[in-house]
């Protein structure tokens, strides 16, 4: 019977700590514009922390950006050797073998 309780009581508490976490001001939590201002504003930072975060945000977006452009062109790419490959009727791992052995262009 003491068993039952203390599970019981176990399963409450994690439940209770998942609600607490789940409405709590968090910013792992946040999942829009609103919720995420609204923890900024409750940081209370000066104007000179909000410009650095900022500043810090933008670097992160434009690294973010390039690096989901780079995925681009590396999957374009494949694609394009992929299609090169049918075309001469080559495996993948020819056709790659063989631009490997070529002479590097400048």
């Amino acid at each position: 019977m003491t068993t039952d309780l203390d599970l019981s009581s176990a399963i409450a508490a994690l439940d209770e700590y998942g609600y607490d976490k789940k409405a709590s001001m968090d910013l792992e939590q946040a999942r829009n514009k609103q919720q995420m201002g609204k923890y900024l504003k409750s940081l209370d930072y000066s104007l000179r922390r909000l410009q650095v975060l900022q500043e810090t945000v933008n670097e992160l977006v434009e690294e973010k950006k390039h690096q989901l452009a780079q995925q681009e062109s590396i999957q374009t790419y494949k694609t394009k050797i992929i299609n090169l490959s049918r075309e001469l009727n080559l495996s993948y791992e020819e056709v790659v073998a063989i631009m490997a052995k070529l002479p590097k262009s400048k």
